[in-house]
């Protein structure tokens, strides 16, 4: 299996304009330039069609898609199979995200299949109760998001703390292999600062990196409050 160190910013490039085709290559290039200067963890997941390409020009960070099927290679037009990711350089996904929802047998078993194939998965959850029960498949990473905070610089680590807290304290509860992430809202270095504060072992990212005309100045901030956190 592979092994990610923990803290753990994990970047979503989503379907940014800023974040797809040549500018994904850009911005893929200084993500790995900063997790070699700051020997911080970071995980880029851009869209299918940019995987392969990113995987052969970067060396530090890591690549989870942003999502994944659980079918067989066969006959499943349209569906993303998890061969392919692998093939395409990358070493985990994404799962559940609060803009491509599915049912919880679907993780499950898609879960399952990504064991098969030694992959990881950060799976999104956006409850404390949902957290709670993700645990049970014991993922790598459970990423805790309010959905309504999702993209609008409303740091969740800043406006709903205590829930944060409640979300580690849970995940860890049913299953303390399971490494608590938080999302939604995360801007700055700041924001990155305050969820590892509060427990979260690292911080599910997009906007802010990947639909920015300066994502080398905003990643450079997260790494700092990484390594001030770790100092501490």
């Amino acid at each position: 299996m592979v092994d990610i160190s923990v803290p753990v910013l994990i970047l979503n490039y989503k379907t940014y304009e800023l974040a797809t085709g040549n500018k994904a290559l850009k911005i893929s290039k200084i993500a790995d330039q900063l997790a070699k200067e700051y020997n911080v963890e970071i995980v880029i997941a851009p869209q299918f069609t940019d995987i392969h390409r990113i995987s052969q020009v970067v060396d530090q960070v890591k690549i989870f898609a942003q999502h994944v099927d659980p079918n067989e290679p066969g006959k499943s037009t349209g569906h993303i199979i998890i061969e392919s990711i692998k093939e395409a350089g990358a070493i985990g996904t994404l799962l559940n995200h609060a803009e491509y929802k599915i049912p919880y047998d679907i993780i499950e078993k898609t879960y399952e299949r990504l064991k098969m194939h030694n992959l990881v998965a950060c799976i999104c959850a956006e409850t404390v109760k949902k957290a709670k029960e993700l645990a049970k498949i014991s993922p790598e990473y459970i990423a805790f998001e309010i959905p309504e905070l999702i993209g609008t610089g409303k740091s969740i680590s800043t406006f709903s703390p205590d829930k944060v807290i409640e979300s580690v304290k849970q995940i860890e509860k049913v299953n303390n292999s399971v490494i608590p992430l938080t999302g939604a809202g995360i801007s700055n270095g700041d924001d990155v600062y305050a969820s590892l504060k509060l427990g979260a072992k690292g911080a599910l990212i997009a906007s802010a990196f990947a639909n920015t005309n300066k994502p080398k100045e905003v990643l450079e901030d997260m790494c700092k409050a990484v390594i001030k956190y770790l100092n501490e």
